[in-house]
C-alpha cells in the first residue's frame, strides 16, 4: 500500500466485514516525540487469543475467496520499516483495538494519505455506520463523529449528497487548519 490512509481504509472495512457498528479512527502526530501514532477501534467480533497472536501472518485469513490475508501483515511491515511496531488488542465480542507507531521522521514511514477521501468512502458507502475520526498535530486536534451529525440531521440521511459535500467540506477544513499534510 501505497500511504498509511490505505491502512486505515483496510482496517476499516475488516471491522465493517466483522459486523463492526461504530469505527473510531486517531491520528496523532506528535512531532516533539518523533512519532505518528495510528489508532483504530471497533465494536465489531473481536477475536480470539490465537487469531491475534497469527492475525499478523500472511497465510491467516478468515475470507473464504482467498487463502491470503496481507491487510495486517502489510502494516506491521511498514511501522517496523518506519522504526515502529503494530499492536493488536481483541476479545470476541468486546472491541477490537489495531495501534501502528511509526518514527515520525523516518526516511521510510510512508506519507499519510489522503485521509479525507478515505473518511468520506467510509461514511459515504456505510450510512448505518458510526465513525469518529479524531487527528491531533501538536497541541491542536480536530475532531469529526457522525453520532453528532445523526443527532442534528434528524431524518436526513448521512450520505444524502449535501450532507457529504459538507462533512468533506469540514474534514477539508479541519485537517488544513491543523496543517495536515496527505501526501
Amino acid at each position: 500500500m501505497e500511504d498509511i490512509s490505505l491502512h486505515i481504509l483496510d482496517i476499516a472495512e475488516n471491522a465493517l466485514k466483522a459486523s463492526a457498528t461504530r469505527i473510531e479512527i486517531s491520528v496523532v502526530e506528535d512531532i516533539v516525540h518523533d512519532l505518528l501514532k495510528i489508532q483504530i477501534l471497533d465494536n465489531g467480533r473481536g477475536m480470539d487469543e490465537k487469531m491475534v497472536a497469527t492475525v499478523t501472518d500472511p497465510f491467516v485469513t478468515t475470507r473464504t475467496e482467498r487463502r491470503v490475508g496481507l491487510g495486517l501483515p502489510l502494516l506491521a511491515e511498514s511501522a517496523r520499516m518506519a522504526g515502529g511496531e503494530l499492536k493488536i488488542k481483541s476479545d470476541p465480542g468486546k472491541v477490537t483495538s489495531i495501534e501502528a507507531d511509526f518514527v515520525y521522521s523516518h526516511i521510510d514511514r510512508k506519507p499519510l494519505g489522503d485521509m479525507v477521501r478515505t473518511m468520506m468512502v467510509l461514511i459515504a458507502g456505510n450510512p448505518e455506520v458510526d465513525f469518529s475520526y479524531h487527528h491531533q498535530k501538536g497541541d491542536r486536534s480536530y475532531c469529526l463523529d457522525t453520532t453528532e451529525l445523526r443527532k442534528t440531521l434528524e431524518e436526513i440521511p448521512i450520505n444524502h449528497p449535501e450532507v457529504i459535500r459538507l462533512i468533506k467540506k469540514d474534514l477539508d477544513e479541519g485537517l488544513q487548519e491543523l496543517g495536515v499534510v496527505f501526501y
